[in-house]
């Protein structure tokens, strides 16, 4: 198919766009005609500072290649903030079609030696940031009947890894959220997915090697404005991108092992049967998991 994807007026709001993906996401899809909302606290990578240029940067840059686009400077990691990012949209545009959630900061450490001053800012910043700026932004959504929603997970929190406690809970934690709002939001034509995204970034220059020279953050926004245009097929699902290649993520369940009065040693000794891969299902709500259990009710 030849005829290009545009979101001719569309209002997206993009978080934590002054820079790395956020920033590639929004030069997309202002090229494609959508009027974006380009938010960026202009922290440090830790979340700490700021630089209130960051976003007005980004802006001009759209300008200057026929785009349009307005800064934002408010923290995600507040309700308050929240609303004012979405006023921000309103104010300019009157509306919002489309949310971003991107921002993200960084505070590793082991998980014997992650304080409170660690792990509360991570979830503030992406997980509860999410939450204070999507809901706002949902309830215009639910109003109009449109909306797209699109947050950035992490393998980090889908697979694990090392030293990410704190961020890996807080981007599995956007995978439940995302697959919640695909649920309330399907009767009100508002789809929400994730993507889990590998690229070289602020965030993770330091850990990508060689292997940062083919992780363009380009090469994952052609996904991201897919999940955000009004053509997107699909809700509640997680997608993985990055370096050109793009694959979607699944949570899979096994057929298992069932036994009316299942005791301890049933558990032991039919593990092989309970962990066995072979005719999984792939449910994709809780009304659907629990149907797996029917068939050994009957």
């Amino acid at each position: 198919m030849s005829d290009q994807l545009g979101y001719d007026g569309k209002v997206v709001i993009i978080t934590g766009a002054g820079g790395g993906l956020g920033r590639q996401h929004a030069l997309l899809m202002a090229s494609r005609g959508a009027l974006v909302v380009i938010n960026d606290l202009g922290g440090a990578v830790d979340g700490s500072g700021s630089d209130k240029g960051a976003a007005e940067r980004v802006v001009d840059e759209i300008k200057a290649l026929g785009g349009e686009a307005v800064a934002d400077t408010n923290s995600v990691a507040t309700p308050e903030g929240g609303k004012a990012i979405v006023q921000t949209a309103l104010d300019a545009y009157g509306t919002v079609d489309v949310v971003i959630n991107n921002a993200g900061i960084l505070r590793d450490k082991a998980f014997h030696n992650m304080e409170p001053d660690l792990m509360n800012p991570v979830l503030d910043v992406h997980l509860k940031g999410a939450f204070h700026v999507t809901q706002p932004a949902w309830v215009v959504m639910r109003e109009k009947g449109y909306g797209r929603i699109v947050s950035t997970s992490s393998a980090a929190g889908i697979f694990g890894n090392f030293g990410q406690t704190n961020y890996g809970a807080a981007k599995m934690g956007l995978v439940g959220f995302t697959r919640v709002l695909a649920v309330e939001g399907a009767k009100y034509n508002i789809k929400a997915n994730a993507i889990a995204p590998l690229a070289l970034t602020r965030m993770t220059e330091t850990i990508m090697g060689a292997l940062g020279d083919k992780l363009d953050p380009g090469l994952v926004s052609p996904l991201v404005a897919f999940l955000a245009h009004e053509d997107c097929p699909v809700s509640g699902e997680v997608f993985s991108v990055g370096g050109g290649r793009v694959a979607q993520v699944f949570l899979g369940e096994t057929k298992g092992y069932f036994k009316a009065d299942l005791g301890l040693e049933d558990v032991r000794d039919n593990w092989g049967t309970i962990t066995d891969q072979a005719g999984y299902a792939v449910p994709h709500n809780l009304a659907e998991e629990t149907a797996l259990f029917l068939p050994f009710f009957a």
